[in-house]
């Protein structure tokens, strides 16, 4: 009764006009800036920080949760349409353009959006029943437990590329690589740069992943010397009863996926989508299609995406610990309407706290509403031919590849990489495990180091902590039982006579 009374209390908070209004603008705002390439949540919201001083406090922090999960939703967009993803749609990149290839891109956007709906309604019920003491499971993990956690993430790249694995490992290699460039944080050592100082920051994922993936696609569809659009005719959105069959467990296993995740530190939209990818691909009925445009591989990862979103406000509302930097500005927010989050913000601010869960269920029929019936009108700019549509495009990149740390050097960086990722494409070599180990790698170097410094260098933390003993463990049993299925597989080949 008592979360009943709560819940009701939060919605009076959230359906007022003042709080639809907001939240119907971060919504909005949030969706067209999953649609821009480049431009995230993250320069959105900072750029938006300083009007929060002129807003109600409630009405505030409603509009820029909205902006936060709604870019969640539209970032599929451009990812299955153009193959220029966010950081959080990457995986879409993979199933949902070959979706568009076969002509399904309104099927494709569909489950993208009803997936994601799925998704943020799983973990809103999460985040109502259990963010007061969900919160404390992110203390459990010590930096060995997430050592090993990054570690079952670099199991996934068997699942996530869609060419040999052989390649696959080759270019989770290098996205480790490319992740090592920078100044050591510990001892200040450059590492990498070539005495360039564009470099002694590190390589920003925004680079990585437009360059691989945008500039490389355009670059190879101008390669092919063919007028093209990826829209050809009436797009259509509804799905027949047999594929809607399809979406639904996937994006179930997704939201539970991103709903964990999200919790964790470091964790979030984008390593669940992989975490998603993996298990579909591993558990589906139709894990033999995905990475050909599979359905599943659409649903998973969108489900995943919305849900680790909005479990991310556990951490930072139940013990005041942003687990990531867009999460780092709404606890600016807070602390601007002078709010500390923390597990004494239910209690002293519970109008806040049950309005803001209460906005999300409403957020989350704006989203549905405006990505789904009315997704055609938003892909309406795109049915432009590619000979018009391309410098827009590649002008949109630069723009959001500058907005992130306002250089120009990140630009060329983004050039480079769109040069690397055309050369990639050509050589049958898949970007999604690069990207991959671009984001795990220097988490597992960190957390790797942290538990080292821990243990005074002994090696036995990693198997007397419950949690990482029992991941090391799953990761033992999983290469076994690959490598058995490998033999068990060569051996019933028939020998050449």
């Amino acid at each position: 009764m008592d979360l009943l009374h709560n819940l009701a209390f939060g919605f009076s908070h959230a359906l007022t006009m003042q709080n639809l209004l907001f939240c119907a603008i971060g919504c909005t705002v949030g969706t067209l800036v999953g649609l821009l390439p480049g431009l995230g949540p993250l320069a959105t919201i900072s750029l938006l920080l300083p009007l929060t001083y002129s807003i109600p406090t409630n009405g505030a922090l409603i509009m820029l949760a909205g902006i936060y999960y709604g870019a969640q939703y539209g970032d599929s967009v451009s990812a299955i349409t153009m193959k220029i993803p966010h950081a959080s749609s990457i995986v879409a990149c993979i199933d949902g353009y070959q979706m568009t290839l076969k002509g399904k891109t309104g099927l494709a956007l569909f489950t993208a959006g009803v997936s994601s709906f799925i998704g943020g309604t799983v973990a809103i019920v999460v985040l109502t029943f259990l963010a007061p003491s969900l919160g404390e499971v992110a203390f459990l993990f010590g930096p060995a437990d997430y050592c090993a956690l990054m570690l079952v993430g670099f199991v996934c790249v068997s699942f996530v590329t869609t060419g040999s694995l052989l390649n696959g490992m080759a270019m989770c290699l290098i996205g480790v690589l490319l992740g090592q460039i920078g100044t050591d944080v510990n001892s200040g050592v450059a590492r990498y740069t070539w005495d360039l100082p564009m470099l002694a920051d590190g390589v920003g994922l925004v680079s990585v992943a437009l360059g691989c993936f945008g500039i490389a696609e355009i670059t190879k569809n101008l390669d092919s010397r063919e007028e093209r659009s990826p829209f050809n005719g009436t797009i259509h959105l509804m799905p027949t009863w047999a594929e809607f069959k399809r979406i639904i467990p996937s994006a179930l296993r997704g939201s539970v996926i991103g709903s964990f995740l999200g919790i964790l530190p470091g964790g979030g939209p984008v390593i669940a989508q992989f975490a998603a990818y993996a298990v579909d691909k591993k558990v589906s009925k139709y894990r033999d299609e995905i990475g050909n445009g599979a359905i599943e591989g659409v649903a998973g990862q969108a489900a995943a995406d919305e849900a680790a979103a909005r479990t991310s406000f556990i951490p930072l509302m139940s013990i005041g610990i942003p687990e990531n930097a867009v999460m780092a500005l709404m606890m600016a927010a807070f602390v601007i309407k002078g709010i500390q989050p923390g597990p004494n913000m239910i209690a002293g601010h519970p109008d806040l706290f049950w309005g803001l869960v209460a906005s999300m269920w409403v957020g989350n029929c704006f989203l549905l509403v405006l990505n789904v019936p009315l997704v055609r009108y938003w892909l309406s700019v795109f049915k432009i031919p590619y000979s018009v549509l391309f410098p827009s495009i590649l002008f949109f990149c630069c723009i959001g590849t500058y907005s992130v740390n306002n250089n120009l050097d990140d630009i060329f960086v983004t050039a480079a990489f769109g040069l690397g990722g055309y050369l990639f494409s050509r050589l049958d070599m898949d970007a999604a495990p690069l990207m991959l180990g671009f984001i795990l790698g220097p988490m597992l170097e960190e957390n790797f180091r942290r538990a080292m410094l821990l243990s005074r260098g002994s090696f036995s933390a990693f198997v007397t902590r419950p949690i990482s003993a029992t991941l090391i463990g799953l990761i033992a049993v999983f290469i076994a039982w690959q490598l058995a299925a490998f033999l068990l597989k060569a051996r019933a080949q028939p020998q050449p006579a």
